[in-house]
């Protein structure tokens, strides 16, 4: 993705110094590092904005391509009813260039970062800024809240929002995953004994149980096994970037002991309670097995840009 008037490629030029104090060794040291410059944060700023226009008005090709067998393969005529229903909803959102749904989420950030490029809060505060561009011109509803007072910043920013996970990469990517409260509230976690391996099957499938029909069925179900609390938790959520065209079979497994409920889409009934299961490890405690799922709703919401350098 290009912008006018910037430079095609190389870095772009600093605009002063940050100051940066790192602990290490217990001592306190003063690492000075170049200012991304004006020219980085106005593309960070419009990439992110691009990322969620992307992911708010069209889903990617393979969640698509699911919804469109889940519709040829259901036994049920309502669930196929509801199938349709939704296939013609992403048409018309498309069309019309309207978000998919009228919750267009939290904006949840994966911010990948070459070494060329100084990590700042310059660049954080420009993802935030792409997240007002995007609230006025998408348009997104103004989810985000104080957690206590409920009161509504009426751009989709606050205290830890939007929620930016950073990782290293080759380039400078953009990657949104907006998520919806109907499927994000029935997600859960279990903090299983290690001789619990084999009830994670039984886990998610209790997870769908509870859920019914108020996460949107047909879901996608991101789970975390492994890791701590907090990080099975977010491998659960990181798993929903990936593609659902291809599962292995231990996804499989998963997914069928799921699809045996027969919550069915919308909760009315149907053998397509779920379109994938995505699975992400990470070591643990000899002593625990951390197993998360995080509840997707059937608009697996989802785009990348990058951004040049």
């Amino acid at each position: 993705m290009k912008y006018e008037g910037e430079p095609a490629e190389g870095n772009v030029p600093c605009s002063g110094l940050i100051t940066i104090y790192i602990p290490i060794h217990s001592k306190l040291f003063i690492s000075m590092i170049p200012s991304p410059g004006p020219a980085l944060f106005a593309a960070v700023t419009k990439a992110t904005c691009e990322a969620f226009r992307r992911a708010e008005i069209t889903l990617p090709s393979d969640v698509i391509e699911a919804l469109r067998n889940a519709r040829e393969s259901e036994t049920s005529e309502i669930a196929r009813g509801e199938l349709a229903n939704i296939l013609a909803n992403l048409e018309m959102a498309e069309r019309l260039s309207v978000p998919i749904c009228q919750d267009t989420g939290v904006p949840v950030v994966y911010l990948t970062i070459p070494p060329h490029v100084p990590l700042t809060t310059e660049i954080y505060g420009a993802i935030a800024e792409g997240v007002r561009m995007a609230t006025e011109e998408v348009p997104l509803r103004p989810n985000v809240v104080d957690p206590l007072t409920r009161e509504n910043s009426g751009d989709n920013t606050g205290t830890g929002m939007p929620a930016i996970h950073v990782r290293p990469g080759d380039s400078l990517t953009i990657t949104v995953l907006p998520k919806g409260a109907g499927a994000e509230n029935m997600s859960r976690i279990s903090m299983m004994l290690p001789s619990e391996r084999e009830q994670i099957p039984k886990f998610l499938a209790e997870t769908m149980l509870i859920a019914g029909g108020k996460p949107c069925p047909p879901v996608i179900l991101g789970v975390g096994i492994g890791g701590t609390f907090d990080e099975a938790a977010s491998l659960a959520k990181e798993a929903l970037l990936d593609p659902i065209d291809t599962m292995t079979p231990y996804e499989q497994e998963l997914l069928d002991a799921v699809n045996m409920l027969g919550i069915g889409p919308m909760g009315l009934g149907g053998s397509t309670t779920a379109l994938a299961v995505k699975v992400k490890t990470a070591g643990c405690h000899t002593a625990s097995l951390p197993v998360a799922v995080n509840v997707q709703c059937w608009a697996c919401r989802r785009a990348t840009v990058e951004v040049p350098t």
